[in-house]
């Protein structure tokens, strides 16, 4: 007698191997990526931010520890949102004290921005929380694992945006 294993994610009848395929692949990167939403969600939610003002302080942070300054253009370019939204949303960071102006070394007129104070400590200890967990994990893997899986996730990117820009891989 042989033992029939069914997966949850496909409904096909497996033998003792249970092996994996291509749908189980796509349903744990859904997995992922769900479990991850809702991770970068509630880190939002604890620092009572939105979206763009989460990437805003990811980019700052970035910025400040490559040794690098950013000014509001910049940012809204790295943002990809217009001028007037990053004026607000740098406004808005501006008051909850996670980002400080200061004036620009190298032109009189500019601004730089910087992450900054103890909401800003607060916004780099829930970012490295979400950093340090899944960084553990990938550190685990074999080099040739780590390169089929960068391969894969890729080759998965390319094919996105090329749906999303309507032509077709």
């Amino acid at each position: 007698m042989t033992t029939e294993v069914t997966t949850r994610a496909t409904g096909f009848w497996y033998d003792d191997g249970s092996r994996i395929d291509a749908v189980d692949v796509l349903n744990a990167l859904r997995r992922y990526r769900t479990a991850e939403s809702a991770s970068q969600r509630r880190a939002r939610e604890s620092l009572g931010i939105g979206e763009n003002a989460m990437a805003a302080l990811r980019v700052l942070v970035d910025a400040d520890a490559a040794g690098r300054t950013v000014n509001a253009k910049q940012l809204a370019e790295r943002l990809g949102i217009t001028a007037a939204s990053t004026s607000a949303l740098v406004d808005r960071l501006v008051r909850t004290g996670h980002v400080e102006r200061h004036p620009d070394p190298t032109d009189r007129r500019g601004v730089i921005l910087s992450a900054s104070g103890p909401a800003m400590r607060r916004a780099l200890l829930v970012i490295d929380d979400l950093e340090s967990g899944p960084l553990r994990v990938a550190d685990r893997l074999s080099a040739e694992d780590a390169a089929v899986i960068v391969g894969f996730l890729d080759e998965m990117t390319a094919m996105v945006d090329a749906v999303d820009s309507g032509s077709r891989a």
